[in-house]
């Protein structure tokens, strides 16, 4: 089956590049290799922030190029196998490189801010490293959608019609106040098909990809916003906050303790050498492998409750229904996944768990009438 081997294939390659950057990195600080780079750097600039900068970008570009054919298999050639992409190749490189480009005004700074914490706070740096990247992540929420989206994709506002003002109408029952539907050229990159409730604050806007305008019904399409609609309602986006922010200065906090307890293993002196900072990132992988199923839990117990939002905003179950059948189909997703790499790896229900638990809690809610009970709390409280 396609689908099952095309997914297959992307976790391999996926677990694979995390196996060999962590190996490649750890080679690069036992060896020397890393006191090498830093050593160069130093015989041609003087002040210690570019050093770090420069040896940090430098370190990035090296694994960017000895994992480029790796890339280029796994995000283009696959794509294209599987009929899932319209990029050419030119075009491929160009979102990269473009990506690149607008994403250095934010690495740079962050790059300074770390080293200036890990200088200034000693073991204490990350706290207000951690403050920092809460502030960064956001203003980056705010302005995203205004200024970096429109670099990337033609953002329009949806023509009036019965769907747009059905979808004002949800939003409104939502409590959201959003400044316009929009559509957006998602098919110059991908065949696949998505929506999205993006931004905080006056930024906050739905965009619906032209691929799901093209082949889904209005009814499907009003489905699926209620289920972005219904992270909103059941404040999973407040939630999200405060749990990535936890997890933040929790991961933050035992990066530190754990660098700072390793440093002397690979022969370094202080915490503060810039050639021993790789390890930092040898425990951030460490780490991530603890964490990521405890996310993906939390990520998907609120797509359940999204998908339940849906169901009731709209008491369009089929329609719903209908709409994951089909993006599963047009996405090319693993209907029904192994349960461990479900529960690992997978921040959505599998389709087959995502259906069962709307029969479920359709069953649940809808009386002899044939009509969604009205006791059922919209408030998701």
């Amino acid at each position: 089956m396609d689908s099952k081997k095309y997914n297959n294939i992307k976790l391999s390659l996926s677990i694979g590049k995390g196996i060999a950057v962590f190996i490649i990195t750890l080679f690069f600080v036992s060896t020397g290799l890393s006191a090498g780079l830093q050593n160069f750097l130093s015989g041609y600039i003087t002040n210690s922030y570019l050093v770090f900068v420069s040896f940090a970008l430098t370190s990035g570009l090296a694994l960017g190029i000895l994992f480029f054919p790796l890339s280029y298999y796994s995000e283009f050639y696959l794509e294209h196998k599987y009929n899932l992409s319209n990029q050419t190749l030119y075009g491929w490189l160009g979102e990269d490189l473009k990506g690149l480009l607008v994403s250095l005004p934010v690495i740079i700074p962050v790059l300074l801010v770390f080293f200036y914490s890990l200088n200034k706070f000693d073991s204490l740096w990350w706290l207000p490293f951690a403050i920092v990247l809460f502030i960064i992540s956001v203003v980056l929420a705010r302005i995203v959608p205004v200024l970096v989206l429109p670099l990337f994709y033609k953002i329009t506002p949806l023509e009036q019609n019965e769907l747009k003002e059905k979808i004002q109408e949800h939003a409104k029952d939502a409590g959201i106040v959003v400044e316009n539907v929009y559509k957006f050229n998602m098919s110059k990159n991908t065949k696949k098909a998505n929506a999205a409730f993006t931004g905080i604050g006056k930024s906050k806007r739905i965009l619906l990809g032209d691929t799901l305008i093209e082949n889904f019904t209005a009814d499907e399409i009003e489905t699926v916003v209620c289920h972005e609609l219904g992270h909103y309602k059941r404040k999973h986006i407040i939630k999200n906050i405060f749990i990535g922010t936890l997890f933040s200065f929790l991961t933050l906090f035992l990066i530190a303790a754990l660098y700072q307890y390793s440093v002397s293993w690979f022969g370094f002196g202080s915490f503060k050498e810039i050639a021993a900072m790789p390890l930092l990132a040898l425990w951030a992988m460490v780490i991530r492998i603890i964490l990521t199923p405890v996310s993906n839990i939390i990520s998907r117990k609120f797509e359940f409750e999204a998908d339940e939002y849906a169901v009731q905003s709209t008491g369009k179950k089929d329609a719903f229904v209908s709409t994951l059948n089909k993006l599963t189909d047009q996405n090319l997703g693993d209907r029904e996944p192994h349960p461990f790499v479900e529960w690992f790896f997978y921040s959505h229900p599998s389709i087959k768990n995502r259906v069962a638990a709307i029969n479920e809690f359709y069953s649940r809610v809808v009386g002899s009438s044939g009509s969604v009970k009205r006791e059922i709390n919209l408030e998701g409280n």
